[in-house]
């Protein structure tokens, strides 16, 4: 049995160097993991993030305006000139890109992609309804791409 901590460096050299030669080759499952990561490192950097600037579920409604009937929740996330406003109801997410340009929008949960949508000529575009926890929103045209920040839909 071996004593730990090793009494000497030379005792502790040794120790080091049979954990390393020991350590046999690196599982494929981790090989991969590394590579998907990587492969990300530098995704997000080229999006620019639209941020949360209203959301009906928090903010106060201006005075004297009402409500459409059937609308759960109203977001908008802003990104410089770039707005993104979507309205969440029980039978999916309907929303508009503005300046209004032709392009595809994904959404994304925990889990992965859940949905990949064509943007028409106005901005507008539709989806199912979103899955429970944190969605992001990913809006790419020939002029612009966005991502908006993780939140929760319903």
């Amino acid at each position: 049995m071996r004593q730990w901590p090793p009494h000497s460096d030379d005792a502790l050299l040794i120790e080091l160097g049979a954990a390393l030669r020991d350590s046999g080759p690196v599982p494929e499952h981790f090989l991969a993991a590394a590579l998907a990561a990587f492969s990300w490192r530098t995704v997000d950097a080229e999006l620019a993030v639209a941020e949360l600037t209203f959301d009906s579920a928090c903010d106060l409604e201006p005075v004297g305006s009402t409500r459409s009937g059937g609308t759960d929740r109203t977001l908008t996330f802003r990104s410089g000139p770039v707005v993104l406003a979507v309205e969440v109801t029980a039978s999916g997410v309907v929303g508009q890109l503005s300046p209004a340009a032709p392009g595809r929008l994904s959404a994304r949960s925990a889990a992965g992609q859940y949905e990949d949508v064509p943007v028409d000529e106005a901005g507008f575009f539709s989806m199912g309804v979103p899955p429970t926890g944190p969605v992001q929103l990913r809006a790419s045209t020939a002029t612009y791409k966005v991502r908006t920040c993780w939140v929760s839909l319903r």
